[in-house]
C-alpha cells in the first residue's frame, strides 16, 4: 500500500499527543485545531477519526480549539476543515492505529497483518488473548512524532449521516458561550459610538459610576465599559450612560450615491493578478458592471466572551474561529508571553467569517486585566452592527468578446475592493479595543490574500475555457468602514458577475445559457453538476416566459480548487422578488456526512439569498445607521423557499471544501431568473423592491 504524505497540520503539530489523548478508560479524546461554527465539522472529524482508529463514535470525544491541549491549525475558515483538517486527523489517527497495532502484535505474539481491530480491541485467530488501546497505553510513547502511515480502505462511519451531539446541548439551552458561567464573574457592556472606531470627545465618568447597577467604570482613552454583578441592571445603565458621553468620528466617512461611485472615488492601485492565453480576434464585444455593498455578519446571537486574569495568567473563553491567532494577538496587546495566555473555544452563533468574536474577547480580557475579577462581556445588537468588521463592498467590470464561431476569445475582468481579511494572527494586532486603549497599538495597514485563494479577487478567475483571460485588481487599502472576512470573501460578487455576464453573452448570441456554459467547459466534474442541475430543475422543458416567473442558474467552483456547486432559482416577480424554489447540485468528492453536507449547502443558500434580496449596510455623516433589524433586515422564515440539494458523491476522490461553495452561484441564479421573468438585467445588489423599481424604470 502507498504511504500517505504528511499534511501541513501534522508538520506544524508533529507530536501524537497533540491530536489524541487517553485520559478516560474506554474513551479516546480527539483534539483538533478546527472548531464548530454550526457547520457540523465536529461530527465529521469524529467519523474520520473513528474509521482510522477502528472505534465507534461512543468511544470518542471531541475537543476543538484549545491552545493548551490541541494542535494549532490556524483559523477554521475557507472551507478547509475537512480537506485539510480532516486529512490531518486521519493521518494522526492512522499513525496511532499502526503504532498501537505493532505493540499489540508484540503482546499477542503474532504478526501485525493478522490482527483484527473492532471497537478499539486488538485480537487475532493466532492468539487467545486480546488487548486494547487503553491497556497498551503504558507501552506507547504518545510524545513521538507522527510519521507516514499506510492507508486503509474500510469505511464504517465515513459516508453516513451520523446525528450531531452538539444539538442536544444547543436545543436544551446550555450549548452556547452565552450560557457559560465562571465562578465570581461579573457582567460588562461596552459603550461605543456609531462606528466601532469612534473616539471619545467627552465623558463624565463619575456620573456613569453613580448609575444603578454600575460597580465599576472602565475608561481608557476611547475604551469605555460599565461593569456590575446584575446583567439586567448593567444593560439599563449602559443606555443611560450614553447621555454622559460625546463621541466623534476618527475620520469623516466617505459619502456616495452607490457602491460604484464610492469605490471609484477612493485611492488605490491596480495590479494584473492573472493573465493566461493569447489575445485573439473578436467579432462582438460586450461590457457590463456589477457591485455589492457593505454587508454585515448580522449573527442572531451577539458576540460574547469571558476572561479571567489570575497570577499573571490570562484565560479567555471565546467563539473565535482561530484560538491560536487570537492568543497571539492578545499576548502582543497585553505584552505577555504566549504561555501566559490561554484561549478556549466555546460555540457561538453561526458566523462564517471575522465577526466581533475576537474583538469582544479583547474587551473582556482588558476589563479582567484592569479589575482582577472574571468578566463576562456581551455586545448589544447595536455593537454587533456597528463595531464588528463588515464584508467589503466590491465593483466588478467585465469586458469580453467572442470570435467568429461564438466562443469567448477575450475576457477582461477588473474589480475594485478593500481587504477581505484582517483577522488576528497576522502583522500587528487586529483587535478593535487594542487600538482604542491608552498606549494602545496602531491599526495594521490592511492587505489582502494573494491568489490562488485570493481575497477580494477570490474566484475572479473564471473556470471557463477562454482563449485569453486577464484579471486586474484595483485594491483600495483605506476603507470607509472596517472590513474583513465574510463568508466566501470576494467569491460571492465575482461569481455573481461572471455568471450574470455568461447569461448576457448567451442572450446576445441567441444561445441557451446552459449550452453556452457547457461550450466553454472542459472540466468533466463541472459539466456533470450542470447537467445534473438541468435534469432536476427541468431546464430543457421550461416554456416561454410569462412575465411573472423566471428560472435562472449560476455555477462555480469555490476558489477553483474546492467544491463544485450549480444552483437554479425559480422566482416570482411582483412588487418584490419571491424565490419559490432553489435546486442545487454539489460535488465535494468523498462525502463524510451526507446530512451535514446538505445542511451546509442549505445554510449557504439561505444566507446568500438574504444578502441578495435584502442586506446592505447604510451610514450618514454621523456613522452607521443600520444598527437594528429594522434598518438591516435579514431573510425571514416565511421567505425561505423550498430548497432541494442533490449530491454527486465521489468516494474515490479526496474530500473538498463545501461550506462556502453555494454563496456565489445563488445571486447569479436569482438575477438571471429575474431577466428571464421580466427582461430586466440586475447588476447591482441587493435586489430590494426599491432597487427592482429603479431597474425597471431605467430599463
Amino acid at each position: 500500500m502507498k504511504p500517505i504524505a504528511l499534511p501541513q497540520g501534522i508538520v506544524k503539530n508533529p507530536s501524537l499527543h497533540q491530536w489524541l489523548t487517553f485520559e478516560k478508560s474506554g474513551v479516546i479524546t480527539l483534539h483538533s485545531g478546527k472548531v464548530e461554527l454550526g457547520q457540523g465539522v465536529e461530527i465529521a472529524l469524529q467519523q474520520i477519526a473513528c474509521d482510522a482508529l477502528g472505534i465507534d463514535p461512543d468511544q470518542l470525544q471531541f475537543q476543538g480549539g484549545h491552545t493548551l491541549q490541541g494542535p494549532d491549525e490556524g483559523h477554521t475558515a475557507g472551507s478547509q476543515s475537512i480537506d485539510q483538517g480532516g486529512h490531518a486527523v486521519r493521518i494522526a489517527c492512522l499513525f496511532a492505529r499502526q503504532t498501537f497495532m505493532q505493540t499489540a502484535a508484540d503482546e499477542l505474539g503474532v504478526a501485525p497483518d493478522v490482527i483484527e481491530l473492532e471497537r478499539g480491541v486488538f485480537s487475532s485467530n493466532g492468539s487467545d488473548k486480546t488487548c486494547n488501546y487503553w491497556s497498551l497505553l503504558p507501552l506507547v510513547n504518545l510524545m513521538q512524532p507522527i510519521g507516514p502511515s499506510t492507508q486503509i480502505s474500510s469505511r464504517k462511519w465515513v459516508g453516513h449521516s451520523i446525528p450531531r451531539t452538539d444539538f442536544v446541548h444547543k436545543l436544551s439551552g446550555t450549548g452556547f458561550i452565552h450560557d457559560f458561567t465562571v465562578p465570581g464573574m461579573v457582567h460588562a457592556r461596552m459603550i461605543r459610538g456609531s462606528v466601532g472606531e469612534s473616539v471619545i470627545d467627552f465623558v463624565d465618568v463619575p456620573a456613569i459610576a453613580c448609575l444603578p447597577g454600575v460597580q465599576h467604570v472602565v475608561h481608557s482613552r476611547d475604551f469605555l465599559a460599565v461593569v456590575g454583578p446584575d446583567e439586567a441592571k448593567v444593560v439599563k445603565a449602559t443606555e443611560k450612560a450614553r447621555s454622559f458621553v460625546r463621541f466623534a468620528l476618527k475620520k469623516p466617512l466617505t459619502m456616495a450615491s452607490d457602491t460604484e461611485a464610492l469605490l471609484l472615488s477612493l485611492a488605490g492601485e491596480s495590479t494584473t493578478v492573472h493573465q493566461q492565453g493569447e489575445r485573439q480576434d473578436v467579432s462582438l464585444w460586450h461590457e457590463a458592471r456589477y457591485s455589492r455593498p457593505y454587508i454585515a455578519h448580522a449573527s442572531i446571537g451577539p458576540s460574547c466572551a469571558l476572561a479571567q486574569w489570575t497570577h499573571g495568567q490570562m484565560k479567555v473563553w471565546s467563539h473565535t474561529q482561530g484560538v491560536f491567532p487570537l492568543r497571539a494577538d492578545l499576548a502582543k496587546a497585553f505584552q505577555l508571553s504566549l504561555d501566559a495566555v490561554q484561549v478556549i473555544h466555546l460555540h457561538g452563533s453561526g458566523c462564517y467569517g471575522h465577526n466581533g468574536a475576537d474583538d469582544v474577547a479583547f474587551d473582556a480580557a482588558f476589563i479582567a486585566f484592569k479589575l482582577g475579577v472574571p468578566i463576562r462581556m456581551q455586545w448589544s445588537r447595536e455593537d454587533e452592527m456597528t463595531a464588528s468588521p463588515l464584508g467589503a463592498p466590491s465593483l466588478v467590470n467585465i469586458r469580453a468578446g467572442v470570435d467568429s464561431v461564438g466562443r469567448i476569445a477575450e475576457w477582461n475582468l477588473s474589480l475594485w475592493s478593500h481587504s477581505h481579511l484582517t483577522r488576528p494572527g497576522g502583522a500587528g494586532v487586529n483587535l478593535l479595543g487594542a487600538w482604542q486603549v491608552e498606549g494602545g497599538l496602531e491599526k495594521p495597514v490592511p492587505a489582502d490574500l494573494p491568489l490562488p485563494a485570493g481575497g477580494g479577487h477570490r474566484n475572479a478567475v473564471a473556470l471557463y475555457d477562454f482563449a485569453h483571460q486577464q484579471v486586474d485588481y484595483f485594491f483600495i487599502p483605506d476603507a470607509t468602514l472596517r472590513t474583513s472576512a465574510l463568508r466566501s470573501l470576494g467569491s460571492y460578487v465575482n461569481l455573481f458577475a461572471i455568471e450574470s455576464f455568461m447569461d448576457e453573452m448567451a442572450e446576445k448570441l441567441s444561445v441557451d445559457a446552459l449550452d453556452f456554459r457547457l461550450q466553454h467547459l472542459s472540466d468533466p466534474r463541472a459539466v456533470a453538476v450542470l447537467e445534473k442541475l438541468a435534469a432536476i430543475c427541468g431546464w430543457r422543458q421550461q416554456g416561454e416566459a410569462d412575465g411573472l416567473h423566471g428560472l435562472g442558474l449560476g455555477f462555480g467552483r469555490y476558489k477553483n480548487v474546492a467544491g463544485y456547486c450549480a444552483v437554479a432559482a425559480l422566482i416570482r416577480v411582483e412588487e418584490k422578488i419571491t424565490v419559490e424554489k432553489i435546486w442545487a447540485v454539489v460535488d465535494v468528492g468523498l462525502v463524510v456526512n451526507p446530512d451535514g453536507l446538505i445542511n451546509q449547502i442549505e445554510g449557504g443558500i439561505i444566507q446568500s439569498l438574504s444578502w441578495t434580496l435584502k442586506e446592505q449596510v447604510s451610514w450618514d455623516e454621523g456613522g452607521i445607521t443600520s444598527r437594528t433589524w429594522a434598518e438591516y433586515p435579514i431573510i425571514a422564515f416565511s421567505e425561505i423557499p423550498e430548497v432541494e440539494v442533490h449530491v454527486i458523491d465521489r468516494p474515490e476522490c479526496p474530500s473538498l471544501g463545501s461550506g462556502e461553495v453555494a454563496a456565489g452561484p445563488v445571486p447569479a441564479a436569482v438575477g438571471n431568473a429575474l431577466y428571464r421573468a421580466i427582461g430586466v438585467r440586475a447588476r447591482h445588489l441587493p435586489l430590494t423592491p426599491e432597487r427592482l423599481t429603479q431597474f425597471i424604470l431605467n430599463s
